[in-house]
């Protein structure tokens, strides 16, 4: 296991490394800019993947393979559980990436959260 997790640690950090040096990061706005368009194209993706993958694995469990045992019954059913969680989790931290995005505008100066502001420089 400790493996696997460092094979898809490794190759994830070899698929990012091109988005790391393409980035032409020059102020603070555009290392903000950088890690949230990171996390909402790249991560946020891959993690509904693996939930979905462990809820259909859990499903495949419970209704397949667990048709006869309940003890695999049990586990195809904790497995559809985290996966779902897994789900409410990554909808609510996307949408709290979305409205730190929204509030905080990185990447566009032009728009301004201060009240009475009127973007112009």
């Amino acid at each position: 296991m400790k493996k696997a997790l460092a094979l898809t640690t490794g190759t994830l950090a070899a698929l990012a490394l091109p988005l790391v040096s393409m980035a032409a990061i020059s102020n603070i706005s555009d290392v903000g800019s950088f890690i949230i368009n990171t996390i909402n194209n790249i991560l946020v993706p891959v993690l509904f993947a693996i939930a979905f993958i462990v809820f259909l694995w859990g499903a495949f469990q419970t209704f397949i393979i667990g048709a006869s045992s309940d003890d695999t019954k049990e586990k195809g059913k904790n497995l559809m559980l985290w996966g779902l969680i897994g789900f409410f989790v990554m909808v609510s931290v996307w949408g709290l990436v979305n409205i730190l995005t929204g509030t905080v505008s990185f990447g566009n100066p032009s728009q301004s959260t201060l009240p009475g502001a009127t973007g112009v420089r």
